[in-house]
């Protein structure tokens, strides 16, 4: 990792997934502990005041108070590297701004998604996306989206035998937890005794991400369909889908686990947030569950983003299996850190 700690800025710090930001770009070598913005309301609050996730703020940032900046202000205090949490629908423009002004955007939200000059990067599957990078307006910072948080669990998981299945069709299942629709679902008291079969836009955005992250791997364009069926449940965190898979081509079940077990495309690339591996299959036929494999992942900077894959029943041409990853991490906060070292290490982040 490069040695120069760029000055850094969370978008939408207040909320769950400003939370996780916090918390993994405390002490990281790259970047500088950040500036917390959030809206006119917050200014003055305090980080501690509003933690929510079950762990202790880091202590450096726990008092660091929220302000309310414009993309100028952000520009002006010398920010390089924003990580945005910012709601979709709301980011596009402030993002797009502060990409005008320098400063690298990192963003969580779906705005620019679409864009064909922004790359839709998860780095173990589809690392050549960065290259989208060279079409941006010049004097430009870049601005790189990660995947939907429940795509990014299934192309992680799917990628490693993609190429040895050859899939006709996707089908999937989804029991999404709480904390993917925010803090505001973590403190509904009507969400804890129900699950709701229908999520806005979920199962449409999982279809149209998850081909376009798998269209990379082994053929030039995927031709699969994907099915998809998105429930929201009373769990906290992690997001756990039922897959099954309807494959061209029949390898043996022996072929398929050791795939899934060598697979690791950044060992070595020395990037902090990066789990290896980055697929870990569970035994047992109860498994993976989110109170026993959310934070899966090592080494500890990258807890809780690996993909956890089990119950896998092979009757060709039928793979049936459970995903489970942490929505907030993997799918959230983390995932957009690690397209910044990414990145960073790729030379698209100048200091």
């Amino acid at each position: 990792m490069n040695e120069v700690r760029r000055r850094t800025a969370i978008l939408g710090a207040p909320g769950y997934i400003g939370q996780h930001f916090a918390r993994l770009l405390h002490d990281h070598p790259a970047f500088e502990d950040p500036i917390l913005v959030g809206s006119h309301r917050m200014v003055g609050r305090r980080l501690e005041d509003v933690w929510a996730l079950e762990e202790a703020p880091p202590a450096p940032l726990a008092r660091t108070q929220f302000q309310s900046l414009t993309p100028r202000a952000i520009a002006a205090l010398g920010v390089s590297v924003a990580f945005s949490a910012l709601p979709s629908g709301l980011a596009g423009t402030y993002e797009s701004s502060l990409a005008q002004r320098g400063v690298a955007v990192f963003t969580n939200a779906a705005d620019h998604r679409p864009d064909p000059g922004v790359p839709l990067l998860l780095p173990e599957v589809n690392p050549g996306e960065l290259a989208r990078l060279r079409r941006r307006p010049r004097g430009t910072a870049p601005i790189v989206a990660n995947p939907n948080c429940t795509a990014t669990g299934l192309a992680l998981a799917l990628a490693p035998v993609w190429g040895l299945l050859r899939p006709r069709e996707v089908h999937v299942s989804t029991y999404q937890a709480l904390s993917g629709a925010g803090l505001p679902a973590l403190v509904d008291k009507s969400t804890g005794n129900t699950v709701v079969p229908f999520i806005p836009g979920e199962e449409e955005k999982v279809d149209r991400e998850t081909a376009r992250l798998l269209g990379s791997v082994g053929t030039p364009r995927t031709t699969a369909r994907f099915l998809v069926h998105a429930a929201r449940v009373p769990v906290r965190d992690g997001h756990l889908e039922a897959v099954t898979v309807v494959a061209r081509h029949r390898p043996t079940e022996r072929q398929l686990r050791a795939a899934w077990r060598s697979f690791d495309p950044l060992s070595g690339d020395g990037l902090r947030t990066a789990p290896h591996p980055p697929v870990v299959l569970a035994d047992g036929p109860d498994r993976p569950q989110p109170v026993r494999d959310l934070w899966a992942g090592a080494p500890a900077p990258a807890r809780g983003m690996a993909a956890v894959v089990g119950r896998i029943r092979w009757e060709p041409p039928f793979l049936r299996l459970f995903v489970l990853s942490h929505n907030a991490v993997r799918g959230g906060a983390g995932g957009s850190v690690l397209n910044a070292e990414l990145a960073l290490k790729k030379g698209f982040v100048t200091p």
